[in-house]
C-alpha cells in the first residue's frame, strides 16, 4: 500500500530497499506492481550481488538495481552481465511480468530490456574508491550511487561530514565525470544537494516512507500544539 500511494504522488522514482528491510521476493513483486500500475520507475536495492537478487527484481518488471558493494571493475562487469540476457549472463523466462506474461516476443523483450533495465554500483568499500576509475568505465554501470554511511563507517569517521568522507564522494564525483558515469546519492541534508550537483551529481534519493510518516506527525502535532 504504501507503494502505491507513492505511486500517486510526483516522485521521479522509488527505490525499494530489499537490504536493509524484510523484503522478500513476494513483497518485492507486489510493491513493483503497485508502482508499475501507477506508471512510476522502481528500482530495487538487492540484498547482494548474487544472481538471484538481480533475477528477482528484474523479472518482477523493477525498472532497474542498486547493487551493495561493489568493489572492483571484476565485480562491476559480472553484475551488468547478471542484469542482461545474453552468454553467461541473466536467466531468460517469458512467463514473468517483466515479459508480459508470454505475451511480448522475445525479441521484443530483449530489446526493450536491453535499452531500460538500469545498474546502480553502490561505492561504499575503501576497495571501491581506491579503482573508482576502473568501475567508473565499466560499460553498463549506469551510476555510481554513494554509499556516505558505510564510506563513513570503512574510513573510521564520526561523521559522513568529516573531511575524510567528504573527499571520498569528490573522488568518485570526478571519476563519474572523467568516464562519463552518472553519480548519484542518499542526501539526507537537502542543503548539500547544490553542493553536489556542481561536483556532477546527477541522482538523489532524498527520503523514506518512515521519515515521511515521523514528518508528517510531527508537524501535525506541531501545528495542533501552537493552534
Amino acid at each position: 500500500m504504501v507503494s502505491e500511494v507513492l505511486g500517486l504522488t510526483d516522485l521521479d522514482v522509488v527505490c525499494l530497499d530489499a537490504e536493509h528491510s524484510p523484503f522478500d521476493r513476494m513483497a518485492v513483486d507486489q510493491c513493483v506492481f503497485a508502482l508499475r500500475g501507477a506508471g512510476k520507475p522502481s528500482l530495487v536495492r538487492v540484498p547482494s550481488t548474487q544472481p538471484e537478487h538481480l533475477l528477482n527484481a528484474l523479472d518482477c518488471g523493477a525498472t532497474g538495481v542498486v547493487v551493495p558493494h561493489v568493489t572492483s571493475a571484476d565485480m562491476a562487469r559480472e553484475v551488468v552481465a547478471t542484469s542482461h540476457f545474453g552468454a553467461g549472463g541473466r536467466g531468460y523466462a517469458g512467463s514473468t511480468r517483466a515479459a508480459g506474461y508470454t505475451t511480448k516476443p522475445m525479441p521484443a523483450h530483449k530489446r526493450d530490456s536491453a535499452a531500460q533495465t538500469v545498474v546502480f554500483a553502490q561505492i561504499e568499500d575503501i576497495e571501491a574508491v581506491e579503482c573508482i576509475d576502473e568501475i567508473a568505465a565499466v560499460q553498463g554501470i549506469d551510476c555510481l550511487f554513494v554509499g556516505r554511511i558505510d564510506l563513513t563507517v570503512a574510513y573510521g569517521a564520526a561523521s559522513p561530514k568529516d573531511d575524510v568522507v567528504l573527499e571520498a564522494v569528490e573522488r568518485i564525483c570526478a571519476a563519474g565525470a572523467r568516464h562519463g558515469c552518472p553519480v548519484g546519492m542518499f542526501v539526507g541534508d537537502l542543503s548539500e544537494i547544490p553542493h553536489w550537483r556542481e561536483r556532477g551529481a546527477s541522482v538523489f534519493l532524498l527520503s523514506s516512507d518512515h521519515n515521511f510518516m515521523l514528518s508528517g506527525a510531527a508537524a501535525l502535532r506541531d501545528k495542533v500544539a501552537g493552534g
